[in-house]
């Protein structure tokens, strides 16, 4: 297993907008991907807010598929193109991480 954290710029004029769209579409449209959603934060540093949101997969080739998938999805694409027109571009930024776990902690199996 791993896990993947995602961090994504939000600004604060649509940010209500942004989390309409990842609460009411993404995570609806995610299901038949397999995307499994651990937690999800929001943090404001430096005059910039961000949301902060951590996926767990069985592997990183699964993680990579699934993302693939749900990009080109169409019900996504028109998600996406209607909100923008609507609110403006509601992500800015984003970093991704691959998290694999280390076998030295108790419980961890990285087989």
């Amino acid at each position: 297993m791993i896990h993947q954290l995602r961090i994504y710029e939000i600004f604060e004029h649509n940010k209500a907008a942004f989390h309409e769209r990842f609460s009411q579409h993404a995570l609806r449209i995610w299901q038949p991907y397999g995307f499994k959603l651990v937690a999800a934060w929001e943090s404001r540093q430096e005059g910039r807010t961000e949301f902060i949101y951590l996926l767990e997969w069985p592997d990183e080739a699964t993680m990579r598929s699934a993302w693939e998938k749900f990009r080109a999805d169409e019900e996504w694409i028109a998600v996406k193109r209607v909100m923008a027109a609507r609110y403006g571009e509601l992500v800015g930024e984003i970093k991704e991480k691959v998290l694999i776990p280390t076998s030295y902690l108790p419980g961890v199996n990285t087989d």
